[in-house]
């Protein structure tokens, strides 16, 4: 099946990130929110990047006009009808996700894929929300989408050959390397990513070492081109928290129970980069 008109809802970072590569790949984008001033928004924040890009030099400004001419931003459910695929981007909330998906069944023409972004839900869940469970399937982005190579393409229970090998195709087209993964909470990225967040931060809240001390471990012991703790504030601390209470509830095992420093700080408003304090500040 071919891909030519894409629907993304969520006009956040990472709904702006994968509208952006999808216009860059050649695809006409409708970019959604819960209204049109946030969907606009949220297009201007492509056009700001896109600007630093022409800056430095790495597209010229003809691009930039093509690339931001291909994203319309919509501001209802009912403005999407019509894409090919539809990519939910919205917050990591199981009743608001299955609710969209429910509405974009009814919305999207029959041969429409229906996606999603959750770093964590079940997508089998997802696709049992709607009449066509076999044409649901993941497609998780990593932070930030533009910059970032990895889609972890989650296949459902009911997911089929065709929409399976469909994404798969899409993701190499938006210039991604896709891995398929099956459906399980966390999938393969925060089943192992998570509990290792989880575990410096309770390294940080026994006293084990300083926020930097951690960090610097795991950069300079392990590799890692960014610290555990410095990841956590990109992704977001609320994000993060949400992730590991999916992971605790659907699976059962305490090892993926968040870090009381973690809840504490997310009950504080301490959400990262995004609020300027996190673990460090911004």
């Amino acid at each position: 099946m071919k891909i030519g008109r894409v629907a993304v809802i969520g006009a956040g970072q990472m709904g702006a990130g994968i509208a952006q590569v999808a216009a860059q790949a050649g695809d006409q984008v409708l970019l959604s929110d819960i209204d049109l001033a946030i969907a606009t928004k949220g297009r201007d924040g492509i056009a700001k990047g896109l600007g630093k890009l022409v800056e430095k030099g790495k597209i010229d400004g003809a691009t930039r006009d093509t690339v931001l001419g291909r994203i319309t931003p919509v501001g209802t459910i009912e403005g999407l009808a019509g894409a090919d695929l539809y990519i939910e981007a919205a917050v990591e909330r199981v009743d608001l996700k299955t609710d969209l998906f429910k509405r974009l069944d009814q919305v999207a023409p029959p041969h429409a894929i229906l996606a999603s972004n959750t770093s964590s839900i079940s997508i089998t869940l997802l696709g049992a929300a709607t009449k066509r469970p076999e044409k649901v399937i993941g497609m998780h982005f990593m932070n930030p989408v533009p910059v970032m190579q990895l889609v972890e393409v989650v296949r459902g229970l009911a997911t089929n050959d065709e929409t399976l090998n469909t994404v798969v195709e899409l993701s190499k087209k938006l210039g991604k390397t896709p891995v398929t993964v099956n459906d399980s909470p966390g999938f393969v990225s925060n089943r192992v990513l998570l509990p290792m967040i989880n575990e410096a931060i309770y390294a940080l809240h026994e006293g084990v070492g300083t926020a930097e001390a951690i960090d610097t471990v795991m950069k300079l012991g392990m590799n890692h081109p960014m610290g555990p703790l410095a990841l956590a504030d990109l992704i977001g601390l609320d994000i993060c928290l949400d992730i590991l209470n999916v992971l605790y509830r659907d699976l059962g095992d305490p090892k993926y129970r968040a870090c009381p420093l973690l809840k504490r700080m997310v009950a504080a408003g301490y959400l990262g980069r995004k609020t300027k304090h996190g673990f460090y500040t911004y």
